[in-house]
Order: structure tokens, then C-alpha cells, then sequence
């Protein structure tokens, strides 16, 4: 459970929503928070039950922080970023400057976009995202663009906008691991 509060701390590193935090103190402070919505057991159920994960990132700075996931879950990982810097989003150059290739293969999402919207993704990111069992991802942005998706997704985030916050029924600056309805088959 630290390990995910940890990943979710590391979401405050975004700039497009935030241009003023100090990362080490919203650290302790989201490591104190409770979760507004934790649906950690259905998390660790489908977790249980998954021979690899699909990892979305989201910012640059967090790439960090996701890595300590990634090692505490101890599964074949593709960890995703995005085709090209946007505001502050993760690269490649990101992801391996943080070590992400020493854990997870990294694969590009080839979109140009803030959040994953899958119309702009290119056709090896959906044929990894179609047939993925099992799926975290990270941000508001990506939570934005996937939450209607039905697909075994675990959203990990802070909210940062009273909008998201809202669809979440949550508070704004709360930190949040959602799942959604993952009961729907894995249409192939």
C-alpha cells in the first residue's frame, strides 16, 4: 500500500495543474492522507491474478516514484509514455533516466496528447492496451481520457481540479486508487 501512496505522491509533479509545490513535503503529507476512494482489495485481487501489467505514466518527474511500484509489484511491466513531450508528461528519455528500463519495457503511446485518448494512440500501443488483463494509470489526464473505458483499469491520482474531483465524488487534493467496473469480458 506505501508503495502505491508513494506513486501517487509523485503525481503532484505536474505542471500543467500545479506550477507551485514542494515535492518533499506533499510526500509526507500524501504518505499521512487517507485514500478518498481505495478499492486497494479489488487492486490486489486482480493484481494476484495478472501475468503482466500495462503501467500508464503520466508526468516527467514522477517516472521515480512509479519505478517503486513497479519493483514492489514484481511483474513483466510496459510501462507507457508519451509520443512526445507534452506540458511535463513522461518520454522515453524520462522513463530511462529514471531507471523505468531497468524494471519495465518502455512503449510509447504515440500520441501527442496530455491524457491517453485512444483515437490518437498508435496501433502498437492499442494492441498492448487491448489485450492487457491488467492496467494502472496514472494522472487526471489519463483518467479523463480512459475512465469511460471498459477495461480492468486501476486509477491512481491527486486530484488537482474541482471537475475531476467531482466525477470521482471526491474533494479537490485528495489522493485516490480507483477501479472501474472490470466485470465486462476482454473482447479480443
Amino acid at each position: 500500500m506505501t508503495a502505491i501512496q508513494i506513486a501517487i505522491a509523485g503525481n503532484i509533479i505536474d505542471f500543467g495543474a500545479n506550477w507551485d509545490f514542494d515535492i518533499e513535503n506533499e510526500t509526507y503529507k500524501v504518505l499521512e492522507m487517507n485514500f478518498a476512494v481505495c478499492d486497494y482489495n479489488e487492486f490486489k485481487n486482480k493484481l494476484d491474478k495478472a501475468s503482466k501489467i500495462l503501467y500508464i505514466g503520466d508526468n516527467a518527474g514522477e517516472c521515480v516514484f512509479d519505478r517503486i511500484l513497479i519493483e514492489e509489484i514484481n511483474r513483466p511491466t510496459t510501462y507507457v509514455v508519451r509520443g512526445v513531450p507534452i506540458i511535463n508528461d513522461a518520454t522515453h528519455e524520462d522513463a530511462v533516466q529514471a531507471g523505468i528500463d531497468g524494471v519495465a519495457t518502455i512503449l510509447s503511446s504515440g500520441t501527442d496528447s496530455p491524457g491517453t485518448i485512444l483515437e490518437t494512440c498508435s496501433p502498437e500501443f492499442k494492441e498492448a492496451y487491448k489485450n492487457s488483463e491488467f492496467i494502472i494509470s496514472k494522472g487526471q489526464g489519463n483518467y479523463e481520457a480512459l475512465s469511460k473505458e471498459r477495461r480492468p483499469i486501476f486509477f491512481l491520482l491527486k486530484t488537482k481540479c474541482n471537475v475531476v474531483a467531482d466525477d470521482i465524488g471526491v474533494s479537490n487534493g485528495d489522493i485516490v486508487l480507483k477501479g472501474i467496473d472490470n466485470n465486462i469480458p476482454n473482447l479480443k
